[in-house]
């Protein structure tokens, strides 16, 4: 059995604590959460039983080594542990937090399976990474051999940086142009801070800045570089940009003040914690603070929206979906967490319609489950004669995203498009319709995870690779 971490009390009879005294606390507690963390992840790890068939793995997009780095976590080894897990997955201390492993590779573990209680994988890559960094395993990024060629990436979020990385280890010279002020996309400004600590981010994003990666922020192609330019200055092009158009709802009063969009809500939440100037947050616009909330939507983001509104301080906070909980496409870990923080979760409704030229009330419409359609999952049918009224301050539109028109705001016909709006890719290549251009992420996925686009982006930046090859060969013919 695993040695138990003795405690330590720290003593707090003073009434006013000095700096010092802060700074001696925290260090204790960094010292019992490290030691504690240590026997946690040494206990886990040794409950791996090492199947034949690494079910774990399998369910990982990246395909992640798994059960041999458990293996090394559980024999102490964990800077080979984590070098074999980075090895695959460019910010495993990022997917350690934010994947919803409960539907991947724990969901899949052979032991949750037969009814013992899963490997918790998510937490161990977690402790691995932030160890890694505490000791200094963690590289600069320094490429044996620097390329003439540059590649452009439009977009700064997971996809992109995870491109970014694989080229420069190669020695490409790499630009990202992204329309916001910092880097990460929605992992800086999309996911709340306690799902993942703003400073975990940024740490990557200052080694590949490090490593010579040139970022241009506050730069919206199409308005203030255009699309062809970015192509004229490099050798070939990624676009990376993920889906930002929120779904809007279709009932009557929907531009009531006090509906918000969810990318709005949770950006400003987003910047206040970095102490930025946020208006809408102070004018309680965007701010939850004393008000009865009422989030519409199923997903990972409406379980962010309902999770930072509880953080905030509401006076209430009620989940409206239109299917039954099993039937939720986010992940029942969140919906766990939100419900044990004291979110209501009011299934099988939909709003009809919002009451107030400043929102008052959601009148709500009962839905029941009927046939199910293409996608396999029964269609919410309306009960009818079965409404009634849900109280509200802030209404949060939290149904999902799609992509922006982006051949038309860049004026690039060539860029071809599905019927959905996502760009044209090859599924092997990445590339798309335009030679030397490439798309990753979830401009090509529709909205997904955060683990498909560190996948995709490392794959791309390989297949970048070889078109980049295969033009120097043909030039020196």
């Amino acid at each position: 059995m695993a040695k138990q971490p003795m405690l330590k009390f720290v003593s707090l009879e003073r009434s006013m604590p000095t700096k010092r005294d802060a700074d001696q606390r925290n260090q204790d507690f960094h010292e019992i959460y490290a030691e504690f963390a240590s026997a946690k992840a040494a206990e886990q790890s040794s409950r791996c039983s090492q199947c034949g068939v690494p079910y774990c793995q399998n369910h990982c997009p990246l395909h992640n080594n798994i059960p041999d780095w458990l293996k090394l976590t559980a024999e102490g080894r964990l800077q080979e542990a984590y070098e074999l897990s980075q090895a695959t997955n460019t910010f495993p201390e990022i997917c350690g937090r934010i994947c919803p492993q409960d539907r991947l590779c724990e969901g899949n573990c052979v032991i949750e399976q037969s009814g013992h209680g899963t490997v918790t994988i998510g937490a161990v890559e977690k402790y691995l990474t932030d160890t890694a960094w505490e000791n200094g395993w963690v590289l600069p990024i320094q490429p044996k051999v620097e390329r003439e060629e540059s590649v452009g990436i439009i977009g700064a979020g997971p996809g992109g940086l995870a491109a970014a990385d694989v080229l420069r280890r190669q020695g490409v010279q790499v630009t990202i142009y992204d329309r916001y002020d910092r880097a990460g996309g929605l992992l800086t400004y999309g996911i709340p801070g306690f799902k993942l600590e703003k400073d975990v981010v940024l740490k990557r994003i200052a080694q590949l800045e490090d490593a010579g990666v040139k970022f241009v922020l506050n730069c919206n192609v199409g308005e203030d570089i255009s699309f062809q330019a970015i192509q004229g200055q490099h050798d070939s092009v990624l676009i990376a940009t993920g889906v930002y158009n929120s779904r809007d709802f279709q009932a009557p009063g929907s531009g009531a003040e006090g509906v918000v969009r969810a990318i709005d809500y949770l950006t400003a939440s987003n910047r206040k914690s970095f102490g930025d100037d946020v208006p809408e947050f102070e004018s309680g616009e965007l701010n939850a603070e004393g008000k009865r909330v009422v989030v519409v939507g199923g997903g990972d983001t409406a379980m962010d929206c309902v999770r930072t509104a509880i953080r905030q301080g509401a006076k209430s906070v009620k989940c409206l979906y239109r299917r039954d909980k099993a039937n939720m496409p986010g992940s029942q870990r969140e919906v766990q967490n939100a419900e044990e923080e004291g979110v209501e979760f009011v299934w099988l409704s939909a709003p009809k319609a919002f009451v107030g030229d400043t929102v008052e009330s959601v009148l709500v419409q009962k839905m029941r489950l009927g046939k199910p359609d293409a996608s396999g999952r029964q269609s919410p049918e309306l009960i009818e004669g079965a409404d009634y009224t849900e109280d509200a301050d802030l209404v949060v539109a939290a149904l999902g995203f799609t992509p922006e028109d982006l051949p038309t705001l860049w004026g690039e016909e060539a860029l071809e498009v599905t019927r959905w709006g996502t760009i044209k890719a090859d599924f092997r290549t990445h590339e798309t319709s335009i030679s030397g251009v490439f798309a990753v992420g979830d401009i090509v996925r529709g909205a997904s995870l955060v683990v498909w686009a560190i996948k995709d982006g490392r794959d791309a930046a390989e297949n970048i690779l070889d078109h980049l090859n295969n033009a120097t060969a043909q030039a020196a013919e």
